[in-house]
């Protein structure tokens, strides 16, 4: 998922801090025409800040509260801090190190998992790439054709093997993936890389924090089929999930709760269809051997 999307997500916190202005605006009786006139920008900055998808300058916050009556410091000072956090979310990512090696829409993807409790997946041709070995990932890099020199490609297989840290620690990301049949045969690397991959995928997926799911061809054809896509999930009260699914021309987030609703039941319907777990387990231990000879 490197394409470039055409509108970046919104992050939790952003979405918090902007969720709140709103409440406080309409309190106010103020239209987001108003807002913009205190502020002296468009509509549409109003928007995006309220919507969590920009980043919001302290003398910006302050005219808005300014505008909204707020002058309650105990709660300035809270919308201050939230602010203040968000936007160094936004900064200090140990994902911004590695620069034009990452796509927008890879970049704020990993922001997003970083924070995530949760992440429900779908994959038709590759393996999740948060269980992806080494040697897989060089290969998946190399066919893309998006980096030119052994530099840009390793700097790329570090970035994924770090966001893998995501699945230990005290707090571990919770993953569910279902994945085709057609992952377990696609010969990504050649045989002696397809094995090891698959005994990687198979020993964790018996991490109590990692579910895989394998949806064989015998099911026929179903609804995930036109595409990947990643629901996260948030541990904060409140926070909505966010998705992320790919089509031919690129990758586009989708946070609507109508839009996101659909893509649970996607996912819902292919880990119904999917083997169980232990089934799946079974078969990719009998692909793994088969890639062997």
């Amino acid at each position: 998922m490197e394409a470039k999307s055409t509108t970046a997500p919104s992050t939790v916190l952003g979405r918090q801090l902007g969720d709140e202005l709103r409440r406080l605006r309409e309190s106010a009786g103020l239209t987001t025409t108003d807002a913009a006139e205190a502020l002296d920008c468009t509509k549409g900055k109003i928007s995006r800040i309220e919507n969590g998808r920009v980043t919001l300058r302290l003398p910006d916050l302050t005219a808005m509260l300014q505008a909204y009556g707020v002058t309650d410091e105990d709660a300035r000072s809270r919308l201050g801090a939230l602010a203040k956090k968000a936007n160094r979310r936004r900064r200090e990512g140990w994902w911004n190190q590695y620069g034009p090696v990452l796509a927008d829409t890879y970049r704020d993807y990993i922001a997003l998992e970083a924070i995530a409790g949760s992440i429900r997946t779908f994959q038709a041709q590759l393996v999740p790439g948060l269980l992806q070995t080494p040697d897989y990932i060089r290969a998946v890099t190399v066919a893309s054709k998006q980096w030119q020199t052994g530099d840009e490609i390793e700097k790329f297989v570090q970035v994924r093997l770090a966001r893998q840290e995501r699945l230990d620690g005290e707090s571990p990301l919770q993953l569910w993936a279902v994945v085709s049949e057609a992952v377990l045969l696609q010969q990504v690397g050649g045989p002696q890389v397809m094995q090891t991959q698959l005994e990687h995928l198979l020993a964790t997926s018996e991490r109590p924090n990692v579910t895989v799911q394998v949806l064989p061809f015998s099911r026929g054809a179903h609804a995930s089929m036109f595409g990947p896509y990643v629901v996260l999930g948030f541990r904060e009260e409140g926070a909505l999930d966010v998705v992320l699914a790919d089509n031919p021309t690129g990758s586009f987030w989708f946070e609507r709760e109508a839009e996101v609703a659909r893509y649970r039941d996607l996912f819902d319907a292919a880990r119904t269809s999917a083997l169980s777990p232990v089934e799946s387990r079974t078969v990719i231990q009998r692909r793994a051997k088969e890639h062997r000879t």
